[in-house]
Parts: structure tokens; sequence; C-alpha cells
């Protein structure tokens, strides 16, 4: 019978993004366990709590905020693992979510819907809220766009605060500064699509919208971060949100803390999670297309892709000729609309072998692919991974 690790877990549970961590750990150590978990509730930010001091366990799991708890717990000489990536520290591996592959997801979810204008509100000083910054404005500027960035009145920008101190103080301005980021988001390019590092953060913006009689999502469409469900839902309109997958992360943690209490050597580089993908709701679910006949098109794609059309179907709906369609489609979209139907269809394909356990010839159906054999030819064409390699990597909690 399996020795019963004791894991302690340094990570509070205030805000959905550290509770989709800690379920994440928990799937892990349901399959592969047992584990004794020591969870402190709060918030761990500039020491290690007093219990902990001369605690005798196997690991800990934690999010380490500041360089004096990095230390205290390299001090303790047992394994250990950093979900938040803030500091580096020789044998204790960090994870962190991968912004640059969160900026594209962001901002290909606006080109999608035509958007040419886009900017990103943040909390300036904090490392998560530059990161993302810093890499949508390397891929918008890789695409030939720039990036509006809002600057908060007086805003701390200590590059040496600790990640809560730094979040908490600059999202509580946030709401005292509701009249300047409403005069900054007047003056916006509209339509604008507007990207915010957190969803907190979005909060903030649409309710300066609604201060400001901003109409969202045609003039300012918004996307935040974390998707958190309940602040999403209480957004007016609810919150489109990129989903960074903090469940894997949770999971991929644990796994590492497992292989390190088992002897294997801490990687060197930071792990890299990638989010889950973008969830739309009202706030961002809007074409910013000024051709009326191809924005018909592109919502008849995002529509029916799945039901097996064909872009003959398209050109009854729209009544264009198939060249002026092509033409038109292609300057505002960026592609064709056959390009467009397997786009859609692709993205369908991946949240069903995410979301679900349907066999392949199910997910096939239910994509617009005739035969499952096509489906899985096409998808290892467009992501250099089986569907079967894809739902592993994706799914950790199933291995």
């Amino acid at each position: 019978m399996a020795r019963r690790l004791r894991i302690a877990l340094l990570i509070g549970a205030s805000r959905q993004y550290r509770r989709d961590l800690l379920r994440g750990i928990a799937a892990y150590a349901r399959v592969h366990g047992p584990w004794t978990f020591y969870h402190e509730e709060q918030i761990v930010v500039n020491a290690r709590p007093a219990w902990l001091k001369n605690w005798q366990g196997d690991g800990i799991l934690a999010r380490i905020e500041s360089r004096k708890l990095l230390d205290q717990i390299a001090g303790m000489d047992i394994p250990a693992v950093d979900l938040l990536g803030l500091h580096d520290a020789p044998g204790i591996p960090s994870f962190d979510n991968d912004t640059m592959a969160s900026a594209r997801l962001a901002v290909d979810h606006f080109l999608e819907r035509g958007f040419k204008h886009f900017a990103y509100c943040g909390l300036p000083g904090v490392h998560y809220s530059d990161d993302y910054r810093n890499s949508l404005v390397e891929y918008l500027g890789q695409l030939g766009h720039t990036v509006d960035v809002y600057s908060p009145p007086k805003a701390s920008r200590s590059a040496k605060a600790t990640e809560q101190v730094a979040a908490s103080t600059v999202e509580a301005k946030g709401i005292l500064h509701e009249k300047a980021l409403g005069e900054w988001l007047k003056a916006l390019p509209k339509p604008m699509g507007l990207i915010a590092c957190n969803d907190l953060r979005a909060h903030q913006v649409l309710n300066a919208c609604v201060q400001w009689g901003i109409a969202v999502p045609d003039e300012v469409a918004v996307i935040g971060a974390d998707n958190d469900e309940v602040l999403c839902e209480l957004s007016n309109p609810p919150l489109s949100s990129v989903d960074p997958d903090a469940q894997r992360m949770g999971y991929e943690a644990a796994a590492l803390l497992q292989r390190m209490i088992d002897g294997e050597p801490a990687p060197e580089e930071k792990i890299l999670i990638e989010p889950a993908g973008v969830i739309v709701r009202k706030s961002s679910d809007v074409t910013a297309i000024p051709d009326s006949a191809v924005a018909a098109a592109l919502f008849y794609i995002r529509e029916h892709a799945c039901g097996g059309i064909s872009v003959d179907n398209v050109l009854k709906e729209v009544r264009l000729s198939r060249s002026t369609l092509e033409r038109r489609f292609t300057k505002y979209v960026g592609r064709s609309p056959k390009n467009e139907i397997l786009r859609v269809q692709l993205r369908h394909v991946k949240q069903f072998l995410t979301e679900t356990d349907y066999p392949l010839s199910k997910i096939a159906r239910l994509s617009g692919f005739k035969h499952v054999e096509n489906m899985c030819h096409f998808f290892k064409a467009k992501t250099g991974e089986t569907p079967g390699q894809y739902r592993k990597k994706h799914r950790p909690q199933e291995q």
C-alpha cells in the first residue's frame, strides 16, 4: 500500500483561479494518492504561517508571493513547487500562465470579429499584468497593429512589490479612478476591442462604460482573464474571459511534486501553462465589420459550420457571387469563407475533446465532418497532434 504523503498547500481560496488550482491538485491526489493536505486558507504573502515552521511533511505546493517566503521554504529542505512564477530559486520549480498564448487568443477573438483597434487595461506594477501587456504589444506589433494602454493616475509601479500587495492596492484604486478610466474609454477610437488583465479589472471597465454611456459590446467590446464565473455573470453585460486552465496547472504541479518526492531533480525552466480558450459572453459577442453582407456571412458560418455546410450554402444566404464574397470576405476577415468554416469546425472539435468523453465518431458528426478519418487527418494537419494526443494533453486528470 502506498505511503500517505503529507502535503502543505499555501494557496488561498478567495478567487476562482486559486480554487481551480486546488481542484487540479485534488484531482491528481484522487488518482495518484493517498495524500493528506494541510491547507493555509488565508493568502500567504510575506512569511510562512507559524504552523509550518516545525511541520514535518513531504512536500509543499504554494503561490510564493515574496522573496522572504521563498527563502523560508527553501530553508526547509523538502520538495516544493511554486504556482505563481514571481521569483526564481534553484531547486524550487515554478509554474506560470502563458501570457503570449492568452494574448493570441484574446486578439484573435477580436480579429475574427473584424476589430481594427485594440486597448489594454491592467494593473501597472503587478507582474502578471505587465507580462500580459508586453505579450499583447508584441503580438499585435507582429500583426501590424498598436494597442492603447491605460495608465491609472498615480499608479504604483514598484517592480519590487509583492504580487498580492500590488494587485490588491491597484485593484482598490481602480474603483476610485472610475472617472479617469471613463475619460480614457470615451477618447478611444470605436469600435474598440479591449483586453483586461483579469476579470475584476474588466468588471471595472464595464462599470465605467455604463457611467459614461459607452455601448458594450457595440462601441467597446471587453474580454477579461481567469474566467471567474461569478464575477463574469455579475458584470453587465456578462463578461467574456480567457480561461487560464488553472485546474491543469494545479494537476501538473502536483504531478511534478510527486516526481520530486520520488527523487527526480527539479526542472530549471519555468513551466508555462497554455489557456483553455476564450469563454464568450455578451461583452464581446459582436461583429465589427462595416460590410453588412460579410457580417451576415460570418454570422451564418459561426451558427451553422458544424451542420456540414459549404460555401454554396453561404452564397444562398447572402446572395452574392462567389468571387465577390471571396474578395470581400478575405478583405475584412483575413481568410476565405471555406477556411472560416474549417476554423469554426476545428474550434468545436477541440472543445469536444477537452470538455466531453465523446468518442471520435460522435465528435466528427457533431462538428460537421462526414467521416471520422477526414476529421482526424484535418486535425493532425492543423495542430500537429492526433485528437487522442490533444485530449490527453488538455485533460491531464484522465491520465
